[in-house]
């Protein structure tokens, strides 16, 4: 699983809404401003620009990178299933690659001045963007967070002010292969599905199940069920009852190769 932090970030002009016809183009818009500081974090090949993000990134050997790429993947079906014309990501590797083994910047959310209906021509005050970062091995959310604040406080002009709020964030992580609970598991979803599971670099993050390596020293087992097309994040997310079933099915299989791995 990848790690995390996230955080909000609000820029502020003015001390007020203004009449963008009276003061527009004589006092900086927050807006502006802080679309320009986003864009800025990507360069031509969207490689994130912030000084030393990449520095503790765990690269994988040309090996590992081809064993990652034999998992079942189509590039059009995937493109067709987004209804977009063409991918997008940090240039010189695969999409599977770019979900799994890399990290990432993106906007969750931005909002500010009026966004009623009909028209309103003001020049806000306030700007605000939800941004989070996802992380790979060897990087940590609380240097990379410190390192986002840092940079996003530097490139902000003096027409504005910057105020960064970090909110939550997690460690990545990487179970081996060769545990006896990776086994078991492989061996059980075998049994249930009819073919030998695929590992994978999960690209979201569930920060406990770095807490549960640190603390408790213990290796998480991660069973995927869900499919691509449930819908994860957006509306009408859902989960198909033959996967629910085929869970059930699995887990106690898993139980029992388990025990029988660790005699």
């Amino acid at each position: 699983m990848r790690g995390l932090s996230y955080l909000e970030v609000e820029v502020t002009g003015p001390n007020r809404d203004l009449h963008s016809g009276v003061y527009g183009g004589a006092v900086a818009n927050p807006i502006n401003i802080l679309a320009k500081m986003i864009a800025s974090m990507h360069d031509e090949n969207n490689h994130i620009t912030i000084p030393g993000f990449y520095d503790k990134v765990n690269e994988l050997s040309t090996a590992d990178r081809a064993e990652l790429n034999k998992a079942p993947f189509d590039l059009n079906e995937y493109k067709k299933d987004l209804a977009i014309d063409q991918e997008h990501g940090e240039k010189g590797f695969t999409t599977i690659e770019r979900t799994g083994i890399r990290p990432t910047l993106d906007v969750n959310g931005i909002w500010g001045g009026y966004i009623g209906e009909g028209a309103k021509t003001v020049l806000p005050s306030k700007a605000f963007a939800k941004i989070s970062m996802r992380l790979v091995p060897n990087q940590d959310s609380h240097e990379i967070t410190k390192l986002f604040k840092d940079h996003f406080q530097r490139i902000a002009p003096k027409s504005v002010k910057v105020e960064v709020r970090p909110h939550h964030g997690g460690e990545p992580i990487v179970i081996s292969t060769d545990s006896p609970g990776y086994k078991a598991a492989s061996q059980a979803m075998t049994d249930t599905f009819g073919k030998k599971p695929v590992p994978t670099r999960g690209g979201g993050s569930i920060p406990i199940v770095a807490l549960f390596k640190k603390e408790l020293g213990l290796d998480s087992i991660l069973m995927g069920f869900g499919l691509d097309s449930d819908a994860i994040h957006s509306p009408n997310e859902h989960y198909g009852v033959f996967n629910y079933l085929k869970g059930i099915e699995t887990i106690p299989l898993f139980f029992r190769y388990f025990a029988e791995y660790n005699k």
